[in-house]
């Protein structure tokens, strides 16, 4: 079940250089027009093969795009998985992010195990650098370094955000266009390198986690939300 309690805190992640080069054609497909043709020389049997099974509507326009590029890269899309979850709180996740929904749900479930099993090397290689780091006061660190994600890890990584990403599911994400998904009022955001990438954790905010587990508690006891797990 969603928890969407309150709007996107302000301090979110500023957008990698990836999305921009998608919008020319996505303007056009806004517009009603195809984007430009493919040179044939890039022509391939992946391509091929994605524009063969594409419905071609109109909401379909971010995903072949993604598709396309996730091709040209030697990568064979999940197509099907990609249509049945190209959707989120916020909007389509290919059209957000630049990326597709299987490509979150690959980080995700790295995410899940590697937190289950306090995999920390796992979890660094999740980390996007640089990554945001907000206290549960507040205050902010930008970590340049993955030697300094390294020292900080234990900080960064608490017993609470831990917990958190022990169930981190696609289900639950909500998406900012430009910005990238986030789960529980932007306690975790993930961000996409490079159009088509899987996305990498960029901002691990404990204040907001607090904030969100004291909004669904008092949900919970208005009979409107869903009780937490015990602690």
């Amino acid at each position: 079940m969603r928890n969407r309690l309150q709007p996107p805190r302000p301090h979110l992640p500023n957008w990698r250089n990836g999305l921009p080069a998608l919008l020319p054609a996505l303007l056009l497909a806004a517009c009603g027009q195809a984007p430009p043709a493919t040179p044939p020389e890039r022509a391939t049997s992946a391509r091929d093969a994605i524009l063969a099974s594409a419905t071609q509507s109109p909401a379909e326009d971010c995903l072949l795009l993604v598709w396309e590029r996730q091709a040209a890269n030697g990568a064979a899309p999940d197509t099907d998985f990609d249509r049945a979850n190209d959707r989120a709180e916020g909007g389509a996740i290919s059209c957000a992010t630049g990326s597709s929904p299987s490509q979150f749900e690959a980080a995700l479930e790295t995410i899940r195990t590697a937190a289950r099993r306090g995999d920390k090397a796992a979890i660094l290689h999740e980390v996007g650098i640089p990554v945001l780091h907000i206290d549960a006061e507040g205050n902010r660190r930008e970590l340049t370094a993955q030697a300094d994600v390294d020292a900080a890890f234990d900080e960064v990584f608490d017993a609470g955000i831990l917990d958190m990403m022990k169930t981190v599911d696609l289900d639950d994400m909500a998406v900012v266009e430009g910005k990238g998904g986030y789960f529980e009022l932007g306690s975790l955001w993930l961000v996409v390198p490079e159009p088509g990438e899987r996305p990498k954790i960029v901002t691990v905010n404990r204040q907001a986690l607090g904030e969100a587990a004291s909004a669904a508690s008092q949900q919970a006891d208005a009979g409107g939300g869903r009780d937490l797990p015990a602690q």
